[in-house]
């Protein structure tokens, strides 16, 4: 079939134009796992780009294409009726598979962007890391944002969408990626179901996260995401790479890993607040780290976290990949106005871990610029079974003004051995406490060692 002609589509014909892949002269002849084929970028890139002069496009790829990279336009939709087909990115691309036509982190340029169905391979192995700063320079489109700030080159990520407001991505598999899966910045209204993050060719401590969300954003749905990530499953992180922006009014439900490296990352590290988040039901297998909840960055403020929910999570423990700390499931640190954590299971752990370690909000734990205060920690059910070890369950090493446990019940199980377990909550030399309550806790070991630290109020 003949390439269909950008002049079909005039200029105020406000018709949205629906266009199947194979109708448009592209080969379509590679494979969404093995790759291959004639390279499609020009042809596919013809349809998109008649976007802005027709009511939108809708591309139905119906067949595997190779390319370089996509740019997207406002009211664009790439649909794809079945797993086999979508998008295999070209060795040395080194580019995002998708991108948005007019990337921006301030201002949104760019409306109404769905993708929905296929596999997009990422082809890690045929991609560098990044693009160095000399490259970058000059470059124009997505290739002349920044993706790393701290160098001024571009980290080679999956989709890369900077200044979107109305983004939807659903039903897809999103393969192989060289570092992040996807990198949201500068967003409004972005809903996002059924991904699934799938990795068969890790490379060991090389960013290879799943879904990272930088602001300016408000109003994020996720729903049923699952899959492998190299660090970092979903990260909310604000104002990582500006030290200003804010994300609110978040709702994550559904996380199923699958030997994570990292689980989720909530990122606040000076003014930009993250406020107003829900995370719940998470569960699957993960290596080192289930929740960071902190700066990270050494500096001298402790982030801005207004109010955070997380609930119903069971995340079981592997042999840990990073050792340059202890493991844990949640860590908690920074300037936090309230965090909800209820409903967590502890199922017969193959490996000890604290579940809960309050501290220094930094990755270096030595670093005492800022310090870590928490206006009002919520334990609410906490379920063990099996659990042993010599890791107290519950650390404490900072200023908490309020901090309430709830609703503990201890099995031991088959497995449990009689030597004695750490106690539930241990505190450290920095840690002082303003009330802590303990309520309806039926537990099988000692619940306080507070030979350091100080508590100022105890009820139960």
């Amino acid at each position: 079939m003949p390439m269909l002609q950008r002049e079909e589509c005039m200029p105020g014909a406000d018709v949205t134009r629906t266009i199947f892949a194979s109708q448009t002269g592209a080969h379509l002849n590679s494979n969404v796992i093995t790759g291959g084929g004639d390279d499609d970028t020009a042809i596919l890139q013809a349809v998109l780009d008649q976007a802005p002069a027709c009511g939108g496009i809708v591309l139905i790829m119906d067949g595997a294409a190779l390319v370089t990279g996509l740019r997207l336009y406002s009211n664009t939709t790439i649909l794809c009726p079945n797993a086999g087909c979508g998008f295999y990115l070209a060795d040395g691309a080194d580019a995002a598979l998708l991108s948005n036509a007019h990337p921006d982190y301030e201002k949104i340029h760019d409306s109404n962007i769905a993708v929905i169905g296929g596999t997009y391979n990422h082809n890690c192995r045929g991609q560098r890391h990044h693009v160095p700063p000399q490259e970058v320079n000059g470059a124009s489109g997505a290739n002349g944002v920044a993706t790393d700030n701290d160098t001024g080159g571009r980290w080679v990520v999956g989709f890369s969408f900077y200044g979107v407001e109305g983004l939807t991505v659903r039903d897809i598999v999103l393969r192989d990626q060289r570092t992040f899966a996807m990198l949201i910045a500068n967003w409004r209204h972005v809903t996002m179901e059924n991904i699934y993050i799938d990795l068969p060719h890790r490379k060991d401590a090389e960013n290879q996260d799943g879904i990272h969300f930088w602001g300016p954003g408000r109003f994020l749905t996720m729903r049923n995401i699952r899959g492998c990530s190299g660090d970092d499953f979903i990260a909310l992180a604000p104002d990582e790479r500006d030290l200003v922006s804010s994300i609110t009014d978040v709702l994550i439900d559904g996380v199923m890993l699958e030997e994570a490296d990292q689980g989720i990352r909530l990122l606040s590290r000076a003014e930009g607040r993250l406020d107003r988040v829900t995370i719940r039901n998470v569960t699957g297998t993960y290596k080192s780290f289930g929740f960071f909840i902190c700066p990270w960055f050494p500096g001298h403020t402790a982030g801005n976290y207004g109010s955070i929910v997380i609930e119903n999570v069971d995340l079981r423990p592997m042999e840990p990949n990073y050792t340059y700390r202890d493991p844990f499931l949640f860590q908690v640190g920074g300037a936090i106005e309230s965090l909800t954590l209820r409903n967590i299971t502890s199922h017969s752990p193959s490996h000890d871990r604290t579940l809960f370690e309050l501290g220094p909000p930094f990755y270096d734990q030595e670093c005492r610029l800022a310090r870590t205060h928490v206006g009002s920690l919520l334990i609410d059910g906490l379920h063990l079974y099996g659990h042993q070890g010599v890791r107290p369950l519950v650390r404490l090493d900072c200023a908490i003004d309020v901090l309430t446990i709830r609703n503990v019940d201890e099995c031991l199980g088959p497995a449990t051995q009689a030597e004695e377990r750490a106690p539930l909550l241990c505190t450290q030399a920095g840690c002082n406490v303003g009330l802590l309550n303990l309520v309806n806790l039926q537990l099988e070991r000692r619940v306080i060692d507070a030979a350091q630290g100080k508590i100022e109020q105890l009820r139960q």
